[in-house]
């Protein structure tokens, strides 16, 4: 999405709009095309849950590191509980790559045909039709001898 451009104001004096009164209302945003599709929905929860871990590693390191610069009491509970949150926060990074590829395993991805897949289809496609004119023309040919 992005910010809808708003024409200049061009008001007169008393407020009153230069503009035409019946443009009416330019929305707020404006959606674009997506440039790629949008992730599974248990990969989107997995992997907002891994950030959100990830962040409250990253800060409870940094606590870490300033009580333990500052000789406070605080420094080694707090670097004991972030190595432990280490260790969740690569369990929540792994668990998004594996909810993806459990994703991916029982939905499938969206392929398309490569061109020489392609290719070889118009081929077979080319040869049943040839082959159906050829047997018409043979039916055909025996109807009138027939006839």
């Amino acid at each position: 999405m992005r910010a809808a451009t708003r024409e200049p104001d061009t008001r007169g004096e008393c407020g009153e709009s230069d503009a035409v009164m019946d443009t009416g209302r330019q929305p707020l945003w404006q959606e674009e095309p997506a440039a790629r599709r949008r992730m599974a929905e248990p990969v989107r929860t997995a992997a907002v849950r891994a950030v959100i871990i990830v962040a409250l590693t990253l800060i409870q390191a940094m606590v870490a590191f300033l009580s333990t610069l500052a000789g406070s009491w605080l420094a080694f509970p707090a670097v004991l509980s972030t190595v432990a949150s280490t260790v969740v926060a690569t369990w929540g990074v792994l668990d998004v790559w594996v909810t993806r590829q459990v994703w991916v395993q029982r939905n499938g991805v969206r392929s398309q045909p490569s061109s020489t897949a392609r290719e070889l289809r118009r081929e077979r496609r080319r040869a049943r039709r040839q082959q159906r004119r050829e047997s018409r023309k043979a039916s055909s040919g025996v109807d009138r001898a027939a006839a």
